[in-house]
């Protein structure tokens, strides 16, 4: 599989600052790939340096094998989409979209033709007249798309695209821009702080940390064998366990994450089963979240755990009676993942 773009050692530094400090990174042709990582994580910044928007202090990129690292924009085979998605206000749907075909000077039948296909396939038609403040959040995002998608970019970057939508309406663009991506066959690179998103709609993720990346790989990957601690940590709730208490049940003292619905909270005389850590506490804290419950068990031993459970059959009232009840943890060994 060809690359669509490569970092090879890349830093952008502002003054003293390292923003982006020294990345190695390879998205495939074709990956709906995600950049992940909290504000100031870097990962706006590399995504500015793909586009042309900015350019690096040190080292090179690549966009199909060429290098691009001192071209402007305008000589990149991408386009942008932006949290604001930044559509002229004075002009309708369908001008918005036409717009690039239009500096390119396409020929008008031939505009029109690519105009009403993208309209089409975003789903907005019938809307071609409208202007962006007669539409909802989410058709203005479906415009943004179509005008960035209608130049045929063999990469879109999409910088926190669904950040200004509700959560219902976010979740169902999820869905539909993976789908989109499906059907076209292109690289997304997608930029989000959200571990949610990128897990459910990224071929690969890229981990950002103060200006470098702690891991890239696959959802499940990142999430069931995350390699730091703040991997763990930042994408999805994980319980850290050393000391003596990895000590105590490992035999080693060192650094493990354990995630809270890998654990079983029974009852405090539960018989421990063949193969399994256990460990007793007190139930501090409980929160009750609809779909599954969050317990914060204070250990004996001192530390805390949190433990994730679904509700298949309780309700509110049945999980706040929990409080201060003695509880006993189990969970499988191969489920506490060592840390670097």
């Amino acid at each position: 599989m060809t690359s669509a773009v490569v970092f090879e050692n890349v830093t952008r530094s502002f003054g003293a600052l390292h923003a982006v400090d020294g990345v190695n990174l390879e998205i495939q042709d074709g990956e709906f790939f995600t950049m992940l990582g909290p504000s100031g994580s870097g990962k706006t910044t590399c995504l500015r340096m793909i586009a042309g928007f900015d350019r690096p202090t040190q080292g090179e990129i690549y966009l199909h094998g060429k290098n691009v690292t001192a071209l402007p924009p305008y000589e990149r085979d991408v386009n942008t989409v932006f949290q604001d998605y930044a559509l002229f206000p004075h002009m309708t749907v369908g001008d918005n979209i036409a717009y690039g075909l239009m500096i390119r000077q396409v020929p008008k039948p031939e505009r029109n033709a690519r105009v009403a296909k993208m309209i089409e396939m975003v789903q907005l038609s019938g809307m071609d007249k409208r202007r962006p403040a007669q539409l909802s959040g989410g058709q203005r995002q479906r415009v943004a798309l179509a005008r960035a998608l209608i130049n045929q970019p063999r990469v879109l970057l999409l910088d926190e695209p669904l950040g200004a939508l509700d959560l219902k309406l976010r979740q169902e663009m999820q869905s539909e821009l993976k789908n989109l991506q499906q059907r076209l066959g292109i690289t997304f690179v997608y930029v989000t702080h959200d571990q949610e998103e990128a897990l459910s709609m990224s071929d690969r993720i890229a981990v950002f940390n103060r200006g470098k990346i702690e891991q890239v790989g696959t959802p499940a990957t990142i999430y069931e064998r995350p390699a730091t601690a703040f991997v763990a940590g930042f994408v999805g709730t994980s319980n850290l366990i050393e000391g003596a208490l990895a000590q105590k049940l490992t035999g080693t003292p060192g650094r493990y994450t354990l995630r809270p619905e890998k654990i079983h909270l029974g009852a405090p005389d539960a018989p421990i089963e063949a193969a399994m850590c256990a460990v007793d506490g007190r139930v501090r804290e409980v929160v009750y979240l609809g779909l599954y419950t969050r317990y914060l068990i204070a250990l004996d031993s001192g530390e805390t755990i949190t433990v994730v459970q679904q509700n298949l059959r309780t309700s509110s009232l049945d999980v706040s009676a929990t409080r201060d009840q003695r509880v006993r943890l189990q969970w499988s060994g191969e489920h506490m993942l060592e840390l670097s």
